[in-house]
């Protein structure tokens, strides 16, 4: 435009950096607006709504909230997509708190939500778990005569199973079927299923999964995770064993989560039932040969560690007892041992248990009276020395499979 003797001017520059931010080119756009503020043109509330949409697209959440600050320094106009955007962009960045307060100035500013508005709301209440903020959003979207869509189920219907809301997932089942709009579909089924399991309600789990089949659709290896960990619960070995050909005969390949419910339930058999922990670590090394669980032992010169952060309880149990079996066996091929070895739990709760892998294990490994030491100075990690695990197993003996 310069060679042709024509200045860009505001209408320009909103132009520009529109059409560059809808054509995916941030850095140009980006480029462009730092010139219009520099030159102090004033931006029109389209563009600012684009900008705000590629910081999110971006991942740079803050770069929203800083366009947003800025919007009101310049006494820009807001508009009911300028909050929508923003709505969505935090849902993304998963900061529900920033689109509560988001959505606070904006019925305070005397603007309407509307469908998309509550959407973007459910979609960032769900994400993070404000479990009674997305049952409020539902119930308002409702209230209002909103037709909810096939997405807005599933999400909401995600949230209750990851939380355990049983009755509540139920009644918005029910409301979908008969909502003439959205028919259950494969993931729906596989959520039901979940809220069921967690909370060992057989009947109502397989009642689901025919009704699943009747609809149409296989289960998948969510809905059979979901069934082990159920028939585990109830203590009917015979059902895991049928789930798990079952598995097997629709051609489906275990994943990590599959195999982790699966060596829970293995090692959480009664008892009397020889054989448990072989039966276990028989599956742990079915998920070494498929790759299902990679980099569990690792070994440098200094340290030889076993890393079961990432493992669910059955499955970090049946690790633990292989990682020592090969202790033994490199023991007794004269194998020379690093200064420290050590085992790394990770820390938190894992999400059906009410205790952390870390106090799991130390209870495991003090009635195997086993020399780790939790490590003040590493968060999760457990520690011995060379002497201590030579010593400890010698007096094992030779290398064999323990039913703890």
């Amino acid at each position: 435009m310069p060679n042709f003797g024509c200045e860009p001017d505001e209408v320009t520059y909103s132009a520009m950096i529109d059409a560059y931010g809808r054509a995916g080119n941030i850095d140009m756009a980006l480029k462009l607006y730092d010139r219009a503020r520099t030159e102090k043109w004033r931006i029109d509330t389209i563009t600012f709504s684009t900008l705000i949409k590629m910081y999110g697209m971006s991942g740079n959440y803050d770069g929203c909230l800083n366009v947003y600050e800025e919007m009101k320094v310049l006494g820009v106009k807001f508009n009911t997509v300028i909050y929508n955007t923003l709505l969505d962009a935090m849902g993304r960045a998963k900061r529900p708190w920033q689109a509560k307060t988001i959505y606070k100035e904006m019925i305070n500013n005397g603007f309407t939500p509307n469908f998309a508005t509550y959407a973007s709301l459910l979609r960032a209440y769900c994400r993070a778990r404000y479990n009674e903020d997305a049952l409020s959003v539902y119930k308002e979207m409702k209230a209002k005569g909103m037709e909810m869509n096939m997405v807005l189920y599933n999400t909401i219907l995600s949230m209750c199973a990851d939380v355990g809301y049983a009755d509540e997932a139920v009644e918005i089942f029910e409301e979908m079927k008969s909502s003439g709009t959205c028919k259950p579909d494969s993931w729906t089924f596989s959520s039901l299923i979940t809220i069921y399991s967690c909370s060992g309600k057989v009947l109502e789990a397989e009642a689901t999964l025919n009704e699943m089949i009747e609809s149409g659709f296989e289960p998948n290896i969510f809905v059979l995770t979901s069934l082990v960990q159920c028939y585990g619960k109830a203590k009917r070995t015979d059902d895991v064993v049928k789930t798990f050909n079952q598995l097997l005969d629709l051609g489906i390949i275990p994943d990590d989560r599959f195999s982790g419910c699966l060596l829970n339930v293995m090692t959480q058999t009664p008892k009397e039932e020889l054989g448990k922990m072989e039966r276990a670590c028989e599956l742990l090394d079915m998920g070494l040969t498929l790759e299902i669980y990679t980099d569990i032992q690792s070994r440098s010169q200094t340290q030889w560690s076993l890393h079961l952060k990432s493992l669910s309880l059955g499955a970090a149990l049946t690790a633990l007892h292989v990682w020592i079996n090969d202790l033994s066996k490199a023991l007794e091929s004269g194998d020379d041992f690093p200064p420290l070895l050590g085992i790394n739990t990770g820390h938190g709760k894992h999400k059906y248990s009410e205790k952390g892998l870390a106090s799991v294990l130390e209870s495991h490994l003090k009635e195997m009276n086993a020399p780790f030491h939790e490590a003040p100075d590493q968060v999760g990690w457990f520690l011995t020395t060379k002497v201590a695990a030579k010593s400890w197993l010698e007096s094992r003996g030779l290398p064999e499979l323990v039913a703890e």
